[in-house]
C-alpha cells in the first residue's frame, strides 16, 4: 500500500505530545505493513469481479482430531481502494499458526466512483461494498467445504480491523437491517461471535472526529445521502444483535479514537446487550493486526474465547 494513499486527518500538531503520538502511529503502521506477503493455501471466487475473492489459510497448529474453527477476516483501509486484503496476510497466517482456519475476504472499495467530498481516494461504493461482503459471507460455508476441508464453518468468528471492524459488526446485524434492505436476513448469522478491532463502529462519533478524512460521509454517498443510508450501515444503530461481540481498542489510537468504540458499547448497553470492550494501554491503531506486537496475541486470545 502506498504511504500516501490516504491523507492524515489533521495538520501536523504543534505540541510535543501530539508530534510524539503521530510519530508513534507512523512507526506502528510501518511495523504492521512491513511483514512479507503470505500466499494463501487456496483462493475462491464468490462473484465475477476481480475483487470478489476469498483467500483461505489452512490451520498450521498442532494436529487435532477436531475440525478447526473458521475465522473470517475483513480488512480495513477506510473502505478505500488502495488498501486491499494483502496487508492482512501476515495476520491471517498468524491466526492460522494458532490453529484456526482463516478466510481473508476481498471486496470492492471506493475510488472507482466520483469523489464525494474530501481529498484522496473515495471511501466505499454504494451498494457494491456491502453487496460483496454479504455475498461473501453467504457463500462461505460452501466455499469452505471445497477449499478448507479441515475447517468447521459451524464455529465461525468474524473479525475486522478499522473499516473492516465496521463490516464485521454489520455482518452480525443483517437481521436488524430495515426490511427493504437487499442485505436483510430473516435470522441472525450463524456466528460464534465477532471480534471488532478498533472498529469504525459509530458513524456519528466518527464523523464528528473526522475519522479517516471524512470516510464515513464518503461511504454513505456524501452529505445529501447520510440521512437516507445511515440506518443501513451504522453499527451503533443496529443493536442488539444477539451475537457475542467483543471490541478490542488501543487507548493510544489516533486513527480511530477510543471514543468511537465506547459509543458503540454504550449504544449496545442501552439496547439491552453487553458487549466486551478490551482497552489496551499504550497501543495505537495498527498493533492489533501486527504479528510482531503483543496486542496481536491479545486479539488471538479474544477470538479463541469465542471460537472454541
Amino acid at each position: 500500500m502506498p504511504d500516501d494513499a490516504v491523507p492524515r486527518d489533521a495538520a501536523e500538531p504543534d505540541d510535543a505530545a501530539g508530534r510524539d503520538a503521530v510519530a508513534r502511529d507512523a512507526a506502528e503502521e510501518a511495523s504492521a505493513l512491513a511483514h512479507p506477503y503470505v500466499a494463501p493455501d487456496a483462493t475462491a471466487a464468490y462473484g465475477d469481479h476481480p475483487d470478489q475473492v476469498i483467500d483461505f489459510y489452512a490451520p498450521r497448529g498442532p494436529e487435532t482430531a477436531v475440525l478447526a474453527p473458521l475465522v473470517v477476516v475483513l480488512h480495513g483501509g477506510a473502505w478505500r481502494a488502495p488498501y486491499d486484503r494483502r496487508h492482512l496476510t501476515a495476520f491471517a497466517d498468524f491466526l492460522a499458526r494458532r490453529g484456526f482456519a482463516v478466510a481473508n475476504v476481498e471486496y470492492r472499495r471506493g475510488s472507482a466512483i466520483p469523489a464525494q467530498g474530501g481529498t484522496g481516494p473515495v471511501a466505499g461504493r454504494w451498494p457494491d461494498t456491502f453487496d460483496d461482503v454479504a455475498a461473501a459471507l453467504d457463500a462461505l460455508p460452501a466455499l469452505v467445504r471445497e477449499a478448507l476441508p479441515g475447517a468447521d464453518a459451524r464455529r465461525m468468528v468474524v473479525t475486522g480491523h478499522s473499516a473492516g471492524g465496521q463490516l464485521a459488526l454489520w455482518v452480525a446485524a443483517r437481521h436488524l437491517l430495515p426490511a427493504d434492505s437487499p442485505w436483510h436476513t430473516d435470522r441472525p448469522a450463524p456466528l460464534r461471535g465477532v471480534v471488532a478491532l478498533a472498529p469504525i463502529a459509530d458513524f456519528d462519533v466518527a464523523g464528528k472526529l473526522a475519522v479517516c478524512s471524512g470516510a464515513v460521509t464518503q461511504l454513505l454517498g456524501g452529505e445529501g445521502k447520510v440521512a437516507e443510508r445511515q440506518a443501513y450501515l451504522d453499527p451503533a444503530l443496529l443493536v442488539p444483535t444477539g451475537i457475542a461481540t467483543t471490541l478490542v481498542q488501543g487507548r493510544a489510537d489516533i486513527v480511530v479514537p477510543q471514543a468511537v468504540a465506547e459509543s458503540y458499547a454504550d449504544a449496545s448497553a442501552k439496547a439491552g446487550e453487553v458487549v466486551g470492550l478490551t482497552l489496551l494501554e499504550g497501543v495505537g491503531h495498527f498493533p492489533l493486526i501486527d504479528p510482531a506486537a503483543d496486542a496481536c496475541a491479545v486479539v488471538a486470545e479474544e477470538i479463541t474465547q469465542l471460537a472454541w
